[in-house]
């Protein structure tokens, strides 16, 4: 089932997530309706507060972003492969590496991008939907869509990164998505 995505402004993207057991309500179901979801609004990513369950789970596939690599991309990051994952508990071990900018987005804030800078690197410990324990480095273009869902089960949004200034700026624009007046091709669930 495709849900709605929940507009900036609902209090359950500024939550810090718990971290859930395998008993969780409607786990397979929960993961399905993400993926689901995710696919119909073109994202790469995303986390279970965006469809209103402040859970530590999150799903990724970057296999577009890759596809659609310039050759630029294709210098910076010649290993680059897909990944299409979930991310249960997820929790970061480490980020190295030289913070680089790249142009984001979020399907809670739609119609801003922003340049964000982000370590190259992150080692994460998870489990998957089974429960598996996992340890495992990341880097490039991956890094950075885990690094972007790992801030949404934390409660924090990629425009908390952005100068002071240009977060004025944007006030409007953000409040005009908390109040639904704004067009996108998906539904969205508004702040009470």
């Amino acid at each position: 089932m495709i849900l709605p995505i929940v507009a900036y402004g609902h209090p359950v993207l500024r939550k810090e997530c718990e971290d859930i057991t395998p008993g969780y309500p409607g786990l397979s179901q929960l993961i399905a309706d993400m993926w689901e979801t995710m696919y119909h609004t073109n994202g790469v990513g995303l986390a279970a507060p965006q469809v209103n369950r402040p859970a530590r789970i999150f799903v990724v596939d970057t296999e577009q972003i890759v596809e659609g690599f310039d050759d630029e991309d294709r210098k910076r990051y010649p290993d680059e492969k897909p990944v299409k994952r979930i991310f249960i508990n997820a929790h970061i071990v480490e980020t190295t590496g030289e913070p680089w900018a790249y142009n984001e987005g979020c399907l809670s804030i739609p119609k801003i991008r922003e340049d964000i800078k982000r370590p190259e690197h992150v080692r994460l410990r998870y489990v998957d939907e089974q429960f598996v324990a996992h340890e495992e480095d990341f880097h490039g273009i991956t890094a950075r869509v885990i690094l972007h869902e790992y801030d949404h089960i934390e409660g924090k949004l990629f425009i908390d990164y952005l100068p002071q200034l240009k977060k004025r700026l944007l006030k409007k624009r953000l409040e005009d998505i908390s109040k639904g007046r704004i067009k996108v091709d998906y539904r969205m669930m508004l702040p009470k």
